[in-house]
């Protein structure tokens, strides 16, 4: 009779336990997630501080937005020889590869496409077979 109530008691008190230990995770997850939010708040007013400052917004804009103060001369270099990170050396095609320009392939497209039966690149064969130029 004793293993009996025993086994009650345990089973009764077994999902108030579960509930319990489930509540406790949820209340840690919850303190987590509250302390990196605060966190992220005081990034962002730092950063708030940091735009107040008007040195800081002038320094933002001469760099993001290329603003130059009154009696300076500002120079951008434009040119074939430039080349960007991506443009390095041996990561594009070859030099003289691509002849023509983007404007030129479009108008070349828009003449393929008027003229399905003769593939890009193609050249048209004359009846009796041979190429026609």
């Amino acid at each position: 009779m004793l293993l009996l109530v025993c086994c009650a008691l345990s089973l009764a008190m077994a999902y108030p336990a579960r509930e319990y230990f489930a509540q406790r995770a949820e209340i840690e997850r919850l303190r987590q997630e509250t302390a990196a939010q605060l966190q992220r708040v005081r990034q962002l007013e730092a950063e708030k501080r940091r735009w107040e400052d008007p040195a800081y917004v002038r320094a933002q804009a001469r760099e993001r937005l290329h603003y130059v103060m009154p009696g300076e001369t500002p120079y951008i270099a434009v040119g074939p020889n430039l080349r960007g990170p991506a443009e390095a050396p041996g990561a594009g095609p070859a030099d003289g590869a691509r002849t023509t320009t983007w404007y030129q392939r479009l108008w070349q497209s828009v003449q393929d496409a008027a003229n399905p039966s003769t593939p890009t690149g193609a050249v048209p064969l004359a009846p009796d077979g041979r190429p026609n130029r």
